[in-house]
């Protein structure tokens, strides 16, 4: 494959510390790469480096003449003045933004309840951040840089993100770096990985799952002292594997070593023991909503809004639940209600007499009032040990647990980092042994090394655990089951996390043909909007509709696509299978595989664009 951009023997230092010290990396054509490691290693400082924003105090980063680069910050770096479809689509004429189906993908994508016409200044920081991304998905580059581009989107706009990267730069084609804490998107979209540790760049080939197997791997063959961590690794590594088959499909070294190395392994979690406990603690009743109704009076600018109808929940103890739902859909109500700090429009909330609720929210209310006090004192206040696992701690092994060192036990709270503040907010909510905890977004700020100590922590919790996340990873991860809040209504989910992206994909289809395509982009009401709603611009003129003889062979050429993209997935799960059990020194019969699996790939690809045309002319 083509080489696009390299760093050679890259050298950064801080006035306080080295970052990287004789790096080298490069990035060829269809190179999908997804960049790990702690708080500040330096994964946003490599991404500057890449892309030229920063300068290395040594060595040098190329790039292929000819490559069109883009970079997504972290920062907010949209012009404030700016009107959405200025930032966007800039001067470009409606008619020739209109009919360009990626720019058409990514505006239904990601600004479906931005309204178009809005200064940028007006909206709020999740909004300008997905304006950014848009803004840069729209635009023709060979190469990606993304930093942290989950933030800020849901569940369903990180299946959409996902897909739509792989539909815009189909394998062998562009090249992507992007650096998440979104374990599930890693693994979707990546072909190899980049640990950014110790000044160093340590490359894996796969996705998350495969680097953690070869993570454990390295870790056991170089015989590290580092115990803990790979204990912790190896269960995650546990669940992994025991985890859907598209994740164990797509490692490609020695399936048996990974398996010999989990053989003795215990599940994450005793649910049995963990209910047993649950229920010693809690009794039989922990909440139950009951033919519950909330809704919000009417203000000057909306009626009065219904957000929850005649809902019924009875919470079990030991349940383990995560809460799907758009930004809006009535998430924080609910939990409100469980927690106590809500009471119902209608209905009952029966609370059982044993219950101790304890809620990590987004805001860390908790550290407030402890801002100026060192990370000691502040645990040295707490309980003297706390049992986990059916194993005594004392508070300082539970800091060490989730990745406090000595050094900074004098440090005071106001000066810790996000994740640190993070980690720190949880930890003093569990020290204070409630038996119902309620998570509202708990992964911000973390890396994945600490998100996994932090499932950890949670595995050995024996209350009732209640989780709303966007980070589809944790959601299976630590929950045993899903609901969906959608349209009022409370609804399990039997198939989790991919079934609710489907039952979405299905309402939002259903929304525009109530409303006709017209009235989906011309509408400027945008009160009260989510993720389902249409955005805000001028309407787009209606295509033709076909008729006679070019209906009948549209339609037929759209059948045949559909019958042709089902045969080769069919095929291309069939390689993948092969792949993960051929011999890995036979380099003639693997090369063979994946040049068979590339050329149904890209074979894939092309029709679905195709059947997006030919759809979008029968809509029309």
């Amino acid at each position: 494959m083509a080489h696009m951009l390299g760093a050679e023997r890259l050298h950064l230092e801080f006035p306080t510390r080295v970052i990287f010290d004789e790096v080298t990396v490069g990035l060829n054509e269809g190179d999908r790469v997804g960049i790990v490691g702690r708080n500040g290693d330096g994964k946003s400082t490599l991404l500057k480096l890449l892309a030229g924003r920063m300068e290395p105090d040594g060595g040098r980063v190329t790039r292929r003449r000819d490559v069109r680069l883009a970079m997504l910050d972290q920062a907010d770096t949209v012009d404030s003045s700016l009107t959405v479809a200025q930032a966007v689509v800039g001067g470009i004429d409606e008619h020739v933004w209109a009919g360009d189906p990626v720019v058409r993908d990514v505006i239904g994508g990601l600004l479906s309840d931005v309204p178009w016409d809005a200064i940028v200044e007006s909206l709020s920081g999740g909004q300008r951040r997905r304006v950014a991304l848009a803004a840069l998905l729209v635009g023709d580059h060979d190469v990606v840089f993304l930093d942290e581009p989950t933030n800020h989107l849901d569940v369903e706009g990180i299946a959409w993100l996902a897909g739509h990267l792989k539909r815009r730069w189909p394998q062998g084609s562009g090249g992507l770096v992007v650096v998440t804490h979104d374990r599930w998107f890693l693994d979707e979209i990546c072909n190899a990985t980049w640990e950014v540790h110790d000044r160093i760049i340590e490359p894996f080939e796969g996705g998350y799952a495969a680097y953690i197997l070869q993570r454990v791997e390295r870790d056991r063959s170089a015989a590290v002292s580092e115990a803990k961590r790979q204990n912790l690794m190896k269960k995650e590594l546990a669940w992994l594997r025991r985890g859907a088959p598209a994740r164990t499909a797509k490692p490609k070294f020695r399936i048996d070593a990974a398996n010999e190395l989990i053989a003795n392994e215990p599940p994450p979690r005793d649910t049995v023991s963990m209910q047993s406990m649950a229920m010693q603690r809690l009794g039989k009743d922990v909440v139950d909503l009951i033919d519950v109704t909330v809704k919000f009076p009417a203000t000057e600018h909306r009626g009065e809004k219904t957000v929850l109808n005649d809902i019924t929940w009875r919470i079990a103890p030991g349940e383990r639940t995560g809460i799907l739902g758009v930004n809006g859909a009535g998430k924080s109500t609910l939990l409100n209600l469980v927690a106590g700090t809500l009471q119902p429009t209608s209905g009952t909330v029966k609370r059982g007499k044993t219950i101790k609720v304890a809620v990590l929210t987004q805001q860390l209310d908790e550290l407030k009032a402890i801002q100026n006090d060192r990370v000691s004192e502040v645990i040295g206040r707490q309980r003297s040990s706390y049992v986990a696992g059916g194993k005594e701690m004392t508070p300082g092994q539970l800091l060490e647990r989730m990745g406090f060192m000595s050094s900074q036990l004098s440090t005071p709270v106001k000066d810790l980092s996000g994740g640190q503040k993070r980690r720190l907010q949880l930890l003093l909510i569990v020290l204070d042994e409630p038996n119902v905890l309620i998570l509202d977004e708990p992964t911000n700020d973390l890396d994945t090394d600490m998100l996994a100590a932090m499932e950890d922590l949670l595995d050995s919790f024996p209350g009732t655990l209640l989780v709303v996340s966007h980070d589809r990873y944790l959601i299976e991860r630590v929950t045993d089951q899903q609901y969906a809040v959608t349209e009022g209504h409370f609804k399990h989910l039997p198939g989790g996390v991919e079934q609710y992206i489907e039952m979405r994909k299905k309402q939002v289809a259903a929304d525009a043909d109530n409303v006709g395509f017209e009235s989906v982009v011309g509408s400027n009401d945008n009160s009260g909007a989510s993720t389902s709603a249409a955005p805000s611009k001028p309407a787009v003129a209606a295509k033709p509709k076909l008729g006679g003889a070019e209906l009948r062979n549209a339609q037929k050429e759209l059948a045949s696509i559909d019958r042709k993209i089902a045969k080769w997935q069919q095929q291309i799960a069939e390689i993948h299978e092969k792949l993960a059990t051929h011999d890995q020194g036979d380099y003639d019969g693997l090369g063979a595989l994946t040049a068979q699996l590339s050329k149904l790939e890209n074979d894939v690809v092309t029709n679905e664009t195709r059947w997006i045309e030919l759809s979008e002319l029968l809509e029309g």
